[in-house]
């Protein structure tokens, strides 16, 4: 079993920066993927930020060029942080870990971006 603890969630304004973190409760080195998903209500989980256990990253369009997905290993976290934020990114952001046909789910955290 795999614990994921998301923080960094808030109210920010259009246009702010907010970094989520995401802590493990073992090496993140031990997963194939980790990553980020957000979910509005009424719609489907999307993929937000994908990060694999050799340092690829792959992002949503909608966030290429103000998303950044990074890692410290000796924490066993990831992070996102997100910059040039828009209203059509409030959501609730899940973190998310991938090995060996088992996906973990953290709790979720808010984001609403509103002026």
């Amino acid at each position: 079993q795999v614990q994921l603890v998301e923080s960094g969630g808030g109210l920010v304004q259009p246009g702010g920066s907010l970094r989520l973190s995401c802590a493990a409760s073992r090496s993140i080195f031990s997963f194939d993927t980790m990553g980020w998903y957000r979910q509005t209500p009424g719609k489907e989980r999307e993929l937000v930020a994908v990060l694999s256990g050799g340092g690829i990253t792959n992002y949503a369009d909608s966030v290429k060029g103000r998303f950044t997905i990074s890692r410290d290993g000796a924490k066993n976290t990831v992070y996102l942080q997100m910059n040039s934020l828009k209203p059509q990114d409030t959501a609730v952001y899940y973190c998310n870990t991938y090995s060996r046909g088992v996906r973990y789910w953290g709790q979720g955290t808010q984001v609403t971006v509103s002026s």
